[in-house]
């Protein structure tokens, strides 16, 4: 049966509307990111044919492979997925926000290749509130440590955090590690940090998004709901 990538951003459009009502929230606050991953050309095209203009990567060679078939002015560019300190030069220059800083070792490596291309990068600190073994990001505690060294690195803008969920069928079981990357995104913004700004909360995918937007998020990474299974 053929996919209809319309009908599945109407249902997603649907959801995001419903969670934003529950949370008294302006639909305008949330961000879809419509993810990627192992999807042609063509498929894309067609998803920012219906208004979707920010793409979200896992894979730097994902990146490199579409980039040029698919760079227009409108597009913005996510890095999602963890990232390699040498794989930093090749995207570093395409990619409007990279969601996955988890290490003083890529802090320095983007704020070196930042530098050479003159321009400032935006990222975010990715957290692992649930401390899943097999999940890269940084614990609660390490936070404010890993954010005092980031003075250091003129050439990275902090605009936020990121964080990914266990999986699990029932959403509602892993409500507490959005409530927990929300409240510390709440107290990191109290400090008011002159370097650090906390724009973005990038939680929430297809199986559990609608619980990220009641507990705050405001950018969604969405694929399967939006491009079916991937094979």
């Amino acid at each position: 049966m053929k996919i209809s990538i319309e009908s599945n951003i109407q249902e997603i459009e649907e959801k995001i509307k419903k969670a934003c009502e529950r949370s008294n929230r302006n639909r305008e606050e949330v961000k879809l990111i419509a993810v990627t991953k192992t999807k042609p050309v063509e498929v894309i095209e067609e998803a920012i044919d219906l208004g979707l203009y920010d793409i979200g990567e896992n894979r730097v060679q994902e990146i490199i492979e579409k980039y040029d078939d698919l760079n227009t002015d409108d597009l913005n560019w996510h890095m999602i997925g963890h990232l390699q300190t040498n794989k930093v030069k090749y995207i570093i220059d395409k990619v409007h926000l990279i969601h996955s800083l988890d290490r003083l070792s890529l802090a320095k490596e983007l704020n070196k290749r930042a530098r050479k291309t003159d321009r400032v990068i935006d990222v975010l600190i990715q957290v692992n509130i649930a401390k899943e073994e097999s999940k890269f990001g940084l614990n609660k505690d390490e936070i404010w440590g890993f954010i005092e060294n980031i003075e250091k690195y003129p050439f990275i803008a902090v605009k936020g955090l990121m964080v990914m969920a266990p999986f699990d069928e029932e959403a509602e079981n892993i409500r507490y590690v959005f409530k927990g990357a929300k409240d510390l995104f709440e107290e990191i913004k109290k400090k008011d940090i002159d370097y650090i700004e906390m724009k973005h909360l990038s939680m929430g995918m297809t199986n559990d998004f609608e619980v990220a937007i009641e507990e705050g998020s405001n950018l969604i990474r969405v694929g399967t709901g939006i491009f079916g299974k991937r094979k």
